[in-house]
């Protein structure tokens, strides 16, 4: 057996105890890091081939591992952009070089471009939304990507320019009875947010047979010329065909109201006549009238909306997330971040509660998955280990001094 290989030993167990010291001392000072994941050393054997029945001692290998893929428990925030996911994913974030990262730690804030950054300076990253047809996601990349931007939402106002009215005609309705007239009225916006109501009147032309018109209640402008509605035996809508009634765009005090070419498609498809008496199954149109913004909304499927004083919520950006098949093999960097490794996989977007992701929590932050009582015995525990392999060396040492005595 060599002394110095003795010694050596000694060296390889105080370094590896060092790293361990190491990650414990991370792990404590980030105990309160949003998002943080803890990281940990485990241990190896490193033996050397014995020869001529001499031991050579070895030593010990570490290997650094972070625990990525445990999640850790909740804070309950009063911000409805701190956000926190609850399952599988990650954020998708931005630096100002434009290099996209992922991370857990979801302590957004609006900046005053309308951004929303974290704590670490990275901004939000995801798609605009426009409907309710999700926008179409890059699945194997960060194409198409955006910041979500909240800015310009200051004031909203958007013109009408679809809606839906269903209503059921009584079959025992009489041609040319005043008191069978039947009246309904819908509400649309200019361009300007200012809302005009429009009144429609059904009379009863002949058997299975209505007309139907539009005036502007305020002006008294007719925005839908009579329209034959014409019924089947079983009261079904079969004229007009497709059943749509398209109301004439107009201006009011400069404000033009539908689209200068197509106007205000209202769908009236789902309009019957049976025998109940006359009533709206549904009507409503889009559009909104001019409002102030009161706050935001996410949703946990990500979907990032405005909301408006007068209780519209206009959804504008869906939060994008990210997942590989091995997180705990991603590569930390600085700002609880992580980028893809050789041994992490490959990355995979998709959206908040769809296969694959977990959901999102608004008002929400995960918090470290460090235990620090766990920590504070790993540290007692290194801090032994450091002292008995310092004796190996120690040993090793004195004995070393004694074999150089010899010769006295």
């Amino acid at each position: 057996m060599s002394l110095y290989g003795t010694m050596r030993t000694g060296v390889s167990g105080m370094n590896a105890q060092s790293n361990r010291l190491s990650t414990v001392a991370d792990n404590i000072a980030n105990s309160s890091t949003v998002g943080y994941k803890k990281a940990s050393v485990q241990f190896s054997s490193m033996i050397l081939p014995t020869t001529n029945g001499a031991y050579n001692s070895g030593g010990v290998e570490t290997d650094v591992r972070y625990s990525i893929s445990a999640q850790g428990t909740f804070s309950y925030t009063t911000s409805t952009t701190d956000l926190a996911i609850n399952g599988d994913g990650f954020f998708i974030v931005k630096g100002d070089d434009g290099t996209p990262y992922m991370t857990r730690a979801g302590s957004f804030v609006l900046q005053d471009d309308g951004t929303l950054k974290n704590t670490a300076g990275y901004t939000l990253q995801g798609y605009p939304y426009d409907s309710d047809v999700d926008p179409t996601i890059v699945v194997n990349g960060f194409d198409g990507l955006e910041p979500v931007d909240l800015s310009g939402s200051g004031i909203s106002a958007v013109r009408s320019l679809t809606g839906t009215l269903n209503v059921n005609l009584p079959n025992s309705a009489e041609v040319g009875v005043a008191a069978d007239i039947k009246k309904t009225s819908l509400t649309v916006f200019d361009s300007q947010g200012s809302s005009r109501l429009i009144d429609f009147t059904y009379e009863k032309i002949a058997d299975n047979t209505w007309e139907v018109s539009a005036v502007e209640r305020d002006t008294g402008t007719q925005v839908l010329a009579p329209e034959t509605l014409v019924f089947d035996a079983d009261g079904k809508l079969v004229t007009p065909d497709p059943a749509e009634l398209p109301l004439d765009p107009y201006t009011v005090d400069g404000a033009e109201v539908g689209d200068p070419t197509d106007g205000i498609m209202i769908s009236i498809g789902a309009t019957t006549q049976l025998a109940s008496d006359f009533s709206v199954q549904l009507g409503k149109v889009d559009g909104n009238a001019a409002s102030k913004v009161k706050g935001y909304e996410i949703d946990d499927k990500g979907i990032v909306s405005i909301a408006y004083d007068n209780g519209d919520l206009v959804p504008t950006f869906r939060v994008a997330l990210a997942s590989v098949q091995s997180p705990d093999n991603l590569n930390p960097v600085a700002g609880n971040m992580y980028t893809q490794s050789n041994d992490s996989g490959v990355v995979i977007l998709g959206y908040a509660g769809s296969s694959g992701f977990g959901t999102i929590l608004s008002g929400a932050l995960e918090d470290s998955n460090v235990d620090v009582a766990e920590e504070l015995t790993a540290m007692i525990e290194s801090q032994r280990n450091y002292t008995a392999n310092s004796k190996v060396f120690q040993t090793g040492s004195e004995l070393m001094e004694v074999l150089v005595n010899l010769k006295r």
